[in-house]
């Protein structure tokens, strides 16, 4: 296996680690639950990009609401990557 298909196929986990963390803020989680210890990890694997980028990056108030924008921006970004390195 070349170098260039284990780095795509690890940004392609990363993708699906914070497209699964997206989906699980849609949901209240029980903190007893199994799905807190999935949330826990997608977490601690996401958040030393995710956490620098929304320091840097606030949120975009729409009334009531907050919109993290920082997950969209690493999904653009890793998306820009994989093209210039051929995924």
């Amino acid at each position: 296996m070349n170098p260039i298909s284990v780095l795509c196929t690890l940004i392609t986990l990363y993708l699906i680690c914070i497209f699964l963390r997206i989906v699980l803020t849609w949901f209240p989680l029980d903190p007893d639950g199994g799905m807190a210890t999935v949330a826990g990890l997608l977490y601690v694997i996401t958040d030393p990009i995710l956490g620098p980028l929304r320091r840097a990056l606030p949120a975009v108030r729409l009334g009531n609401l907050a919109l993290d924008l920082s997950p969209i921006i690493v999904i653009i970004g890793l998306g820009i990557l994989q093209g210039v390195i051929g995924c």
